[in-house]
């Protein structure tokens, strides 16, 4: 389904595969609370810890990391992640994503979304596609929803974090037959600015 990590282009970013790189750029970027509610976090906040979680992340046979760059400045600005990637079922999870500062709440989300979808029911052919955060991140679920995503609901008690706490996930998909309205209202938020 994916043997290698494609680069996504935009008119605002390119997605192109995570390289060790691209590591010491990305802690700088990345606020250390970054990771609070994901599952796994880099084990201390220095460049070494954050580079080997990264790579541990790159590893996975399972995962496709990228790194956001802005286009216009050619800054890394982030990074996202395809995930759980299930050929027999043709499904994937958009995860672990995350942005500088000055990226935030910007048009760089919905587009770098925008790029990851379309690859994932264009290309791939995929039949779904999972979103998923910490129920206690309001902010990921508001930015989640506002993609065009369907919120199927909570999985209790459904992963224990890398700190120990036994997190509630709240589960969110685009399925094939949805992609057409999604991608519509996307284009249209980022071409509103």
């Amino acid at each position: 389904m994916l043997a290698t990590t494609p680069i996504l282009e935009g008119p605002r970013v390119r997605l192109v595969p995570n390289t060790l790189d691209h590591d010491a750029v990305l802690f700088y970027q990345t606020p250390e609370d970054t990771f609070r509610y994901f599952l796994s976090a880099p084990a201390a906040w220095n460049p070494d810890a954050f580079a080997s979680h990264m790579r541990a992340h790159r590893e996975n046979p399972k995962s496709r990391v990228f790194t956001v760059i802005d286009r216009a400045s050619g800054a890394v600005v982030g990074s996202s992640s395809y995930m759980d990637i299930d050929p027999k079922n043709r499904c994937v999870e958009i995860g672990s994503t995350w942005y500088a500062a000055a990226a935030r709440g910007t048009a760089v989300n919905p587009e770098c979304k925008l790029l990851l979808l379309e690859h994932a029911f264009g290309i791939l052919d995929c039949v779904r596609v999972t979103l998923k955060t910490d129920e206690r991140n309001l902010h990921s679920q508001r930015a989640i929803a506002k993609l065009g995503a369907v919120r199927e609901g909570v999985l209790r008690a459904h992963r224990i974090t890398s700190s120990g706490y036994v997190r509630n996930t709240v589960m969110f998909s685009v399925i094939a037959a949805e992609w057409p309205v999604v991608r519509e209202q996307l284009t249209a938020r980022i071409k509103a600015g």
